[in-house]
């Protein structure tokens, strides 16, 4: 990746690249997002989700992804506690082609902890453009 829809291939991995839970930011969010949560619990449920949102759209800006169409199927496996480095990776599952132009990329997201665990994981559709439609 960055990959046009005929270039992604199932099965394939990719690097969503990684980030750590940080004690002010877990405090800020908690004082702001979720008052009645204590930091010794770990990162709020939301929270995870901020932090992966955050690695998904640093690194979709460069592909030629035009649209995310859904998020679903959330999963919250564990609270990673103040400096965790957590690690995305995104699997594609599928594609389907929406005529000449685009299509459709089915893939799952996982956010893993530094030991390998699964902290939180999505199913995601995006909306991909293809090579013939670049004007490469």
């Amino acid at each position: 990746m960055p990959a046009y829809f005929e270039e992604i291939e199932i099965g394939q991995v990719v690097s969503l690249g990684a980030v750590a839970v940080d004690a002010r930011a877990l405090d800020a969010f908690i004082t702001t997002f979720a008052p009645n949560w204590h930091a010794d619990e770990g990162a709020p449920d939301a929270m995870i989700y901020a932090l992966w949102a955050r690695l998904d759209s640093q690194i979709t800006t460069a592909w030629p992804q035009t649209k995310r169409l859904a998020v679903d199927a959330l999963r919250w496996a564990r609270n990673p506690p103040v400096g965790e480095l957590l690690r995305g990776r995104m699997t594609i599952l599928g594609k389907d082609p929406v005529g000449d132009a685009k299509g459709i990329v089915i893939a799952q997201h996982d956010l893993l902890d530094e030991g390998g665990r699964l902290v939180f994981s999505c199913l995601t559709r995006s909306l991909f453009k293809c090579r013939s439609d670049a004007g490469d």
